[in-house]
């Protein structure tokens, strides 16, 4: 049986191409709003990370009503690093819109949430959007997108996807390309026709897959699912099928339906519906909200492996506890064994003989946008380099290959093929798309480390890159390293101009003049391979003689800024990155000079 009053619609898409843009332009034709609760753009990206840097970080539900029918809208992050996202919210629907930019045509994100949408049964509806611009090649792309739609071997009833033009900034939605629509009506009509209603059993007993969790102060866990049988009321007593076939009791408190842009509470919710319950404090993602006296859990969530280690460990610098609030051992591991409740793509585990824990995520950007998160709210932490997951299978070392599509000026070409394949990359595929080359390769995830700040550098910034995970493979050669050695602090104090004006002919500074230094921090860039530990606090000796010759005007270039992201792919083996509220700043692991001597000579 089919419930015909709702449509549950996940909208998947690669990066920039649109899909929160298109449900701001939903929203606002929707009719349902006044004009003072919708300012602004990207309207579902209210975490500060997310309007910071414009991308969508986290999965989000809305409700909008259209010929009588409830649409749930489940809107998606389109970065790779995010994909556990995608995975899990995929559960809860029944429908597609897959968006591609009618440019750029499908890219590697596409690809990825296009296959984990056809493994779930979902009934796709492609979405041509951006048709205004002047680049478009919108009939192109629908037969890119078809071909994509074979290639990942889709059913016949799938491959048979309905196709929408669209223009979510100029808000319409067309059948035909050449003929510019007014609204976004043809799209939900599209939803209304071809996305099947949630399938349910409403006489059995209570099924919910918990999807998603939120937080609130107030009330503590908050439970999201579709209802998959039965029903669940306010007050209920319910079982938990939780992990390692664990049955818990619990009760439910509140529950709560999504209604526009937010919940309401209702006093109870039926199969097909997509809710909210308040009240489980034990619950975890992945768990199966049951009846009580007939418990019977739904297949656990499963989500691709992480393919990328970090060490967290305490802040150990001189400078610690100037800004931070939360700086013991403890608090980090209570931070991230939070974050692990609600982050289902994070693995935690305890270093042996050391109070570090290794982090592992889907990639420097998943990892550190949890970095950022944490230093905002007062956290100090030191960070080590980032490795790639290794493993072994039949007495093979294995590691993550990923594929990397890169979008250069055919005359920056050049720089781009050294540099990947000096990183051990292979070309798969080579094709002009206007005036830019568009190069697919398949590299190691040890080369992708790093690999963006380069190729913005030998490319003047032309170079658009992305990439996502292919698999395992055996493991292949060194991949080289940072090419640069680094400046490193003798001693503590604060940097002085006139010691920093005697470093910069020979480095590129990372401090300016008044910036604190310890000894064993990273102080600039050396030009050479190897490191240098050198004095930025150095002062000029004062006398009273004075001459032209000598006394001359110091004039100091910008230091290097880096962000989170760029730190951690810079660093070597031996170094870290410390991270306070307000500091990134860079740090050898032994800071003392005369233990990193003693301990090359050991290894010598």
């Amino acid at each position: 049986m089919r419930r015909d009053d709702i449509r549950n619609i996940a909208i998947i898409a690669h990066v920039d191409h649109g899909k929160t843009t298109l449900v701001d332009c939903l929203l606002r034709q929707s009719g349902q709003f006044r004009a003072n609760q919708l300012s602004g753009e990207r309207i579902l990206d209210s975490n500060d990370l997310e309007r910071e840097r414009g991308i969508t970080i986290l999965a989000k539900n809305i409700a909008l009503n259209y010929k009588g029918r409830k649409i749930n809208i489940i809107d998606t992050p389109g970065h790779a690093d995010f994909g556990g996202e995608v995975e899990r919210v995929l559960r809860m629907a029944e429908g597609a819109i897959v968006l591609v930019d009618a440019a750029e045509g499908p890219m590697p994100q596409t690809r990825f949430v296009l296959r984990k949408a056809l493994e779930c049964g979902l009934q796709p509806i492609v979405v041509v959007n951006k048709i205004d611009r002047p680049d478009a090649r919108a009939h192109e792309v629908h037969h890119e997108a078809f071909d994509l739609f074979l290639e990942l071997g889709a059913e016949e009833d799938a491959a048979d996807f309905p196709c929408i033009f669209a223009s979510s900034k100029m808000g319409f939605a067309t059948l035909d390309p050449a003929i510019p629509g007014t609204t976004m009506e043809p799209l939900l009509d599209a939803v209304i026709e071809h996305v099947p209603g949630p399938e349910i059993d409403a006489d059995a007993p209570l099924q919910m897959l918990v999807t998603t969790l939120d937080h609130s102060e107030y009330v503590g866990r908050i439970a999201i699912g579709r209802i998959q049988a039965g029903s669940v009321r306010s007050g209920q007593t319910v079982a938990l099928a939780q992990a390692n076939d664990t049955i818990t009791p619990a009760q439910v408190v509140t529950v709560h339906v999504f209604d526009k842009l937010g919940r309401i509470e209702v006093p109870e919710a039926t199969a097909g519906d997509i809710c909210a319950l308040v009240g489980l404090t034990q619950i975890e993602i992945g768990d199966t909200v049951c009846d009580a006296a007939d418990p019977r859990p739904l297949p656990r969530l499963t989500v691709d492996e992480p393919t990328l280690e970090m060490i967290f460990s305490i802040n150990s610098s001189p400078l610690v506890g100037r800004e931070g609030k939360y700086l013991t051992t403890r608090h980090l591991r209570d931070r991230l064994m939070r974050e692990l409740e609600k982050n289902v793509a994070l693995r935690i585990r305890q270093v042996e003989n050391s109070d570090a824990l290794a982090v592992s995520g889907r990639g420097i950007l998943h990892l550190s946008i949890l970095i950022e998160t944490m230093r905002r709210e007062g956290y100090e932490l030191s960070v080590g380099k980032p490795r790639v997951i290794l493993r072994e299978r039949n007495g093979t070392t294995e590691e993550p290959f990923e594929i990397l599509s890169v979008e250069v000026p055919p005359d920056k070409m050049g720089p781009v093929m050294e540099l990947v394949g000096a990183r051990r990359g292979q070309l798969m595929e080579m094709a002009n798309r206007g005036a830019l080359s568009h190069i697919t390769f398949s590299i190691p995830a040890r080369g992708l480390i790093g690999l963006r700040t380069r190729l913005l550098n030998a490319t003047q910034g032309t170079a658009v890159m992305h990439h996502r995970f292919e698999g395992y493979r055996p493991m292949e050669g060194e991949v080289p390293g940072r090419g640069n050695g680094v400046l490193v602090s003798l001693v503590s104090g604060r940097a002085v101009a006139f010691g920093l004006d005697g470093l910069q002919d020979r480095a590129e500074m990372f401090v300016g003049p008044g910036d604190d230094v310890y000894e064993g921090m990273i102080v600039g860039e050396n030009s050479r391979s190897d490191d240098m530990d050198v004095n930025p606090t150095k002062e000029k000796k004062l006398t009273n003689m004075r001459a032209s010759g000598s006394d001359r005007n110091i004039l100091l270039k910008p230091p290097r800024v880096m962000s989170l992201e760029i730190a951690l792919e810079y660093i070597a083996e031996d170094e870290l990155v410390e991270v306070t509220p307000t500091q990134i700043r860079l740090r050898k692991v032994v800071l003392s000079e005369v233990e990193r001597r003693r301990a090359a000579r050991k290894r010598a």
